[in-house]
């Protein structure tokens, strides 16, 4: 009984360094560029040593890689509450996975031409959105065949982009409320 307990107690000790190492990896990969966040940082901010992030995960590269498919459960379920085939319902999902992941997203972005294993990241980032157009506005894309519904779906990804979603909030640095409103405007045009 008592080594089944302590045999317990590690694998719970464990699992929390690697949470940890995972929430320290996270933030530092979010708040710098890939060439300047090092092992040595993530590891302080865990509590733990370079060592424990190596045996646990390797590379800062397949860092990066774990980071990514531990918030893809998240990212996936929010996203996936989008309502089919309701523009405002699907509108006010992605601005709020935007408000929370989007100058996350710009970051990973920016860097993803110089950084292998962050071309990783934003290209299945880039296939899970792509699929969520399909999916959500599939009754409009579902009437169209060949061209005409690849030309639609095309835009489609474009209006719901992150980029979009960047120019309208960041740059013209309009409301939550008025960029919900724009891109709502931009997808009733390309779908009327």
């Amino acid at each position: 009984m008592t080594r089944a307990y302590r045999m317990g107690a590690r694998a719970e000790a464990a699992k929390n360094t690697g949470e940890r190492i995972l929430s320290a990896a996270l933030e530092r990969f979010t708040a710098a560029h890939f060439d300047e966040v090092t092992l040595d940082s993530i590891a302080d901010h865990a509590g733990v040593t370079v060592q424990t992030v190596i045996r646990r995960f390797g590379s800062k590269e397949d860092l990066v890689s774990a980071v990514a498919q531990s918030q893809l459960e998240e990212v996936a379920e929010q996203r996936g509450r989008a309502p089919v085939g309701d523009i405002s319902g699907a509108v006010a999902n992605l601005v709020d996975h935007y408000e929370e992941f989007g100058n996350i997203a710009m970051h990973l972005l920016r860097q993803e031409t110089r950084v292998e294993a962050l071309a990783e990241v934003t290209a299945n980032g880039k296939r899970f959105h792509d699929q969520w157009v399909r999916t959500v506005f599939a009754p409009w894309l579902d009437q169209l065949e060949g061209v005409a519904r690849e030309r639609r779906h095309a835009q489609l990804v474009t209006v719901c982009d992150v980029y979009s979603w960047h120019l309208l909030r960041q740059h013209r640095g309009l409301s939550r409320r008025q960029t919900e409103l724009a891109l709502k405007e931009l997808l009733e045009g390309v779908l009327s």
